[in-house]
């Protein structure tokens, strides 16, 4: 919409209940134009614990610069983008950042009592874990979809994803009353990061010394049951432990058969010169990204307009390519002398009504090995297997989850590894799918897909609203 104006989205929610995150999708507004999206159940929770409050836990980052800059130099020099100075608990950095010690996020507990932390990451540009110290969390749902509950020290979450954990004040405090809760990136890229945590605390209110303040050094507070940065054990261990609750009144609806198969790389590419400019990327060059060496070009117009309106789709084309252009050790080659130029367009893919989709998403050594949370809107899916190394055709699908995969709108595919999902395409339009790290949806690592209309205007795009507005 424009500038200084507002318009009120009226939609039906059918489906689901939990937590889920809205956020602006143009240019690096996402940035700060965020928030949680709660959709509470009209029954119980399929879990007993009595529930004393709901706290939603968001996490960001603080730009002390303006993050369409960052992205604007970022495509103008073909270099790779700044990182952001900060991270946030719901807006606040915590104390370990200069300046920031009033700015601490602080949460009052009681002792003995269980809560439900809705946890999301809205980040830009990383995976994050988290933990609270000497707690234990119970895991009862991810991206609005109850799961089999279990427990853990610490979780993993990536940008876009939500988790909601029961947590139950039990621990005995010292004489501060606090626990530390602590958030910090989980690493896969070799490009600049912000490796910094930010912390916030958890205070028992029946401590009775505790004034409300923070600790003078909140650098001797111990960071207990964080992962390093660098655990990529504890994330897979994590997210494999993440199944849908798979009950009778929560079926897991997971396509047991395919109509259609995708099998996409996801790279990062290193992109020749154009004569006559200067290129600020490795060796005198320009990062990109692609999905089967496809760089995704945003048209100039609307793709759903244009394919609601049947007008010649002279912007895009619906011949993405279903396989790799080409063969090769996807995970295990030398991640520069292997890369190649990536190809520029707006190709997508296009299915019937009620098509069940599976599509098997590669990561590729090119640049560096990296763990991309990829995110598909319009449709919830299934992750019905994942591993490291090159997919493998004839033997991988033979190990599928098809009784109570995780059922989510966002999935980590494994750095050096693979993710395959699937999907009941039944909500007809055109669909972004994209890299949540933002830096990769800038240099194209996405693609979409048109779910063409059924039978009947239930099964049909519904037309734009009347007083939808004008660019």
């Amino acid at each position: 919409m424009r500038g200084g104006q507002s318009y009120t989205y009226r939609f039906t929610v059918t489906g689901q209940r939990g937590t889920l995150l809205w956020h602006a999708h143009y240019a690096w507004q996402r940035a700060s134009v965020y928030g949680a999206f709660i959709i509470y159940p009209r029954i119980p929770y399929p879990f007993s614990h009595p529930i004393q409050a709901e706290i939603p836990i968001v996490f960001g980052e603080w730009w002390n610069g303006d993050p369409d800059e960052v992205e604007n130099r970022m495509m103008l020099t073909g270099a790779g983008p700044d990182s952001s100075n900060a991270y946030t608990i719901n807006g606040l950095p915590g104390p370990l950042y200069p300046c920031s010690n009033q700015d601490t996020f602080i949460q009052t507990v009681e002792y003995g009592k269980t809560y439900m932390l809705r946890i999301i990451n809205a980040a830009l540009a990383d995976e994050l874990f988290f933990a609270i110290a000497k707690h234990t969390l119970t895991v009862v749902e991810v991206d609005a979809v109850y799961t089999k509950p279990f427990s853990t020290t610490s979780i993993m979450i990536a940008p876009g994803q939500t988790t909601t954990v029961l947590m139950t004040a039990n621990q005995v405090p010292d004489f501060t009353g606090m626990f530390v809760m602590a958030a910090r990136p989980y690493l896969t890229s070799v490009f600049p990061f912000n490796n910094s945590t930010t912390i916030g605390f958890l205070s028992y209110n029946n401590a009775g010394t505790w004034k409300g303040k923070s600790p003078v050094d909140p650098s001797s507070l111990k960071l207990h049951n964080l992962p390093a940065m660098e655990d990529t054990a504890f994330a897979t261990n994590f997210s494999d432990k993440i199944k849908s609750l798979a009950s009778p009144q929560y079926p897991c609806n997971v396509p047991k058969t395919i109509d259609k198969q995708v099998i996409t790389t996801i790279s990062l590419n290193i992109q020749d010169c154009p004569e006559n400019k200067t290129c600020l990327g490795y060796e005198g060059k320009s990062f990109f990204a692609s999905m089967n060496n496809q760089s995704f070009v945003r048209p100039s117009i609307s793709i759903l307009e244009s394919y609601y309106k049947n007008l010649t789709p002279s912007s895009f084309s619906s011949d993405f390519p279903e396989k790799p252009p080409n063969n090769f050790d996807y995970t295990g080659g030398d991640p520069l002398t292997q890369n190649m130029n990536t190809k520029f367009g707006t190709k997508l893919i296009a299915v019937p009504y009620g098509t069940n989709i599976e599509i098997v998403l590669q990561d590729t050594s090119f640049v560096n090995l990296e763990n991309h949370p990829i995110h598909v809107h319009g449709h919830n899916f299934f992750i019905v297997g994942s591993g490291f190394g090159n997919f493998n055709e004839a033997e991988d699908p033979t190990r599928y989850n098809l009784v109570d995969p995780p059922e989510r709108n966002t999935v980590a595919v494994p750095s050096g590894g693979w993710a395959a999902i699937r999907i009941k395409a039944d909500n007809p339009g055109v669909w972004f799918i994209h890299c949540h790290l933002e830096q990769h949806t800038s240099w194209g690592l996405a693609t979409g897909f048109i779910v063409q209309n059924g039978q009947g205007p239930s099964q049909s795009m519904l037309p734009p609203p009347q007083d939808l507005p004008s660019c």
